[in-house]
């Protein structure tokens, strides 16, 4: 359990930098500092289906309008073609909630994000740069930004988006297409099922891995008490030990390591896939779908789309609690001496000390977790640890229960 906690913990750590992201920003900021109104890519180079994003700074000392021209795409694009920069263009259909220009502070940056038009503007490689025009001191002048360009993805890029991400998205829009009124709560629970249940037999052997190990803990610490002074030897019977209960002390964390790829992946889909740009990464069967259609309402209580910073983390973290108290239950323990009690005294005071914190610690980070992404991954993780408490369950009571020993048998004597 405790090795479990750090992996997850280390993961956790992992994941929350992936998606806060992590840019060098000296040479960033010298061209944004360049004229009154700075104009910078987040990078010079992306890879093919990477969001492009620009950042603009305001270094006068009022505040500048930008034209917002939704549904077309944000500033003005530039491709590098034939020997010369050609206007390109895209209007893909989404809902404009605000069309009236942005505002940008004296001192201050805007960020711009081509998410709705990522892969019908820059979908090809080669070299491309972006402008825009605004009003200073009532003259209209255009800033225009870096060359950057378009490269091939990274072999790790194409086997990430092509046997991972891609395949969650064809089989979330799948499910979408054929539930009564295209719910992405209904089609988000239903995957959660159906990956669940093609992990089911290695999470099976890693419960039951777990529940082995809690039983045979006493034997540990007996073998840890002898060979306290002989690592070498303690290593030796350890393993020994292992291999006469079946146990594969590494089998609690196969699970996680299998779930936690397929959570970032739902976490950008439901981030970023469900926006008509995407298209492109539908199966051909599937292309003909409008994500437009995409109901992400979850029956009134949560739009899927957007955090949820109250009610789904405390559902999320209580029931992480539940599973967790599942897993440390012990069947009753054999009676032992007294002085081997005292003896492993002091040591089972402080494993107990460690597992009753991270029985509280790990469903705080995850409520903090699920606080921080759309509720549609949270709506994920619960639904896949009350799959796992039911799961839990069933492990509990195959191990609990009790088996015939033959060599208990009694030999009556004539």
């Amino acid at each position: 359990m405790k090795r479990q906690f750090i992996l997850f913990a280390g993961f956790f750590l992992v994941l929350m930098l992936i998606m806060r992201g992590c840019t060098g920003t000296s040479d960033l900021d010298l061209i944004l500092a360049e004229n009154d109104l700075g104009i910078a890519t987040m990078n010079t180079e992306f890879g093919q289906d990477s969001l492009v994003s620009v950042k603009l700074r305001n270094n006068t000392d009022s505040e500048l309008l930008i034209p917002n021209d939704c549904p077309s795409e944000p500033l003005n694009v530039f491709k590098y073609t034939n020997g010369e920069w050609s206007a390109i263009t895209a209007t893909p259909k989404i809902t404009c909630t605000n069309t009236n220009p942005v505002t940008i502070q004296p001192k201050e940056d805007l960020l711009v994000e081509y998410q709705s038009w990522n892969h019908v503007l820059f979908g090809e490689m080669g070299r491309y740069k972006i402008s825009v025009i605004t009003q200073i001191n009532g003259e209209d002048k255009e800033f225009t930004s870096n060359e950057f360009t378009i490269t091939s993805k990274s072999w790790i890029g194409y086997l990430w988006g092509t046997f991972l991400y891609q395949p969650i998205f064809n089989a979330l829009i799948y499910l979408i297409s054929i539930i009564p009124a295209y719910n992405l709560g209904l089609a988000i629970i239903l995957l959660t099922i159906i990956l669940r249940l093609i992990l089911f037999i290695p999470a099976q052997h890693g419960l039951e891995s777990q529940r082995k190990m809690q039983e045979i803990q006493p034997r540990i610490k007996k073998l840890q008490e002898k060979y306290k002074n002989n690592q070498e030897k303690l290593a030796q019977e350890t393993f020994a030990l292992y291999k006469e209960y079946k146990v594969n002390p590494f089998g609690s964390c196969l699970p996680m390591l299998f779930q936690l790829p397929v959570l970032i992946a739902l976490f950008y889909v439901i981030k970023t896939g469900l926006n008509p740009d995407n298209i492109h990464l539908l199966y051909q069967p599937l292309q003909g779908f409008d994500l437009t259609l995409v109901n992400a309402n979850f029956f009134g209580l949560l739009n899927l789309l957007e955090r949820d910073v109250f009610v789904l983390p405390i559902i999320v973290a209580g029931l992480q609690f539940i599973q967790m108290k599942l897993a440390m239950t012990k069947k009753q323990a054999k009676q032992e001496p007294k002085k081997k009690k005292m003896v492993e005294a002091g040591k089972g005071q402080e494993m107990e000390t460690a597992t009753q914190m991270m029985v509280y610690v790990m469903p705080v980070m995850l409520a903090l977790f699920t606080a921080s992404v759309p509720s549609g991954v949270g709506l994920y993780w619960g639904a896949s640890t009350l799959f796992g408490i039911g799961q839990q369950l069933y492990v509990n009571k195959k191990i609990t229960k009790p088996k015939k020993n033959n060599s208990e048998a009694t030999v009556k004597v004539i």
